[in-house]
């Protein structure tokens, strides 16, 4: 197996390309989490694998609830289904509180401060009422509690990582935040073994071929429980040593003969990038300058030309159009250079409908 092989996999498996889903719920679903910090970024992130499907629709489905957008696993935002929530909230959240620990320390915020806010804001925003983070700041801070900067932001992570609130529909170009128990019936828990066992299947059937590590990166989830996790995967999972690291992965052969799928406008912190630790097959380190190598070590504003890392682009909006400005980092070939302009013209359908 080549790094050829390792890539064209992964653009099966994470569904960039032979995408057989039909809404955002259901890629959000496959990929058991998207990174979602940037949400023009996360949009584009599930468009790319859903042709047919717009800006507005994803922001459609996003606003009645199909898709939630909460912190976890690393932990960052990212985009979730109510079916998934809560059983990666309760197998990454004690992990993402310990780290946190010394800032809680920091700006003097402990369980009882916690359960108090918490309670603030289940009442706040009970009966569907979706407020603002701004709204609820002052809710706090009529309760006499300090809720400013640092500590603003752990207070409402924390309430997200003690499955209290999640996202609600956004207000023009404003986030809400809901309660989670409105967005997200209760659904049948797993033990913390079952949840490793549920997060390694899926990890390896959607981003294979990866390793352990490549988990553990993504994940936030020590290699010692993963590597446990492995050990029970079923026949359908291939392991291939390269290079001295095991990839797992179910293989797959693609039925798409076009190969435009393989080149395509990265969005920032996209899965294709973040969900692995080395990125070796991604591209040809060797051959970029100083400002290619600057781009890759941002994992963000990336182009991928037929599987493999390219150069970079940057979009500017002006009024209702959107500039993609594109930048090599070595000398294409006419059709790879054709290939990113249908890369273009594919993110300026997804953009303007």
């Amino acid at each position: 197996m080549k790094n050829s092989d390792i890539i064209a996999q992964r653009l099966v498996n994470q569904q960039i390309a032979d995408t057989k889903f039909k809404n955002p719920q259901q890629i959000v679903s496959w990929m058991v989490a998207m990174q979602a910090q940037e949400f023009a970024m996360a949009k584009w992130a599930i468009g790319l694998r859903l042709p047919g499907w717009n800006d507005s629709d994803i922001e459609k489905t996003f606003n009645e609830g199909s898709i939630l957008r909460t912190h976890l696993l690393r932990p960052t935002w990212h985009f979730v289904t109510p079916a998934d929530i809560r059983w990666l909230l309760a197998l990454t959240a004690p992990h993402i509180n310990a780290a946190s620990a010394y800032y809680h320390r920091k700006n003097e915020l402990d369980q009882k401060i916690f359960k108090r806010c918490n309670d603030i804001l289940a009442k706040s925003l009970e009966g569907g009422n979706h407020l603002t983070r701004t709204a609820l700041q002052s809710a706090l801070k009529r309760a006499k509690i300090i809720a400013d900067g640092e500590r603003l932001g752990l207070i409402m992570m924390r309430a997200e990582l003690d499955a209290v609130i999640c996202s609600g529909p956004r207000q023009g170009k404003q986030f809400t935040y809901a309660l989670l128990h409105e967005r997200a019936p209760a659904t049948k828990q797993f033990s913390r073994e079952e949840a490793l066992i549920e997060i390694t299947r899926r990890f390896f059937t959607c981003r294979g071929p990866a390793t352990i590590k490549d988990l553990s990166y993504w994940s936030g989830l020590n290699v010692k429980d993963l590597k446990a996790a492995a050990a029970s995967l079923s026949a359908d999972f291939e392991r291939r040593v390269i290079e001295g690291r095991e990839y797992i992965f179910v293989p797959v052969i693609s039925k798409n003969k076009n190969k435009s799928f393989a080149s395509f406008l990265v969005p920032d912190y996209d899965e294709f990038v973040m969900s692995y630790k080395d990125r070796s097959a991604l591209f040809n380190i060797k051959k970029f300058g100083p400002e290619g190598r600057k781009a890759i070590a941002a994992y963000n504003h990336l182009i991928v030309v037929e599987g493999q890392i390219a150069g970079a682009w940057q979009r500017t909006i002006k009024g209702n159009k959107v500039f993609i400005e594109t930048k090599a980092f070595t000398t294409l070939s006419k059709t790879k250079q054709q290939a990113i302009k249908k890369a273009e013209k594919k993110y300026n359908a997804f953009v303007n409908g």
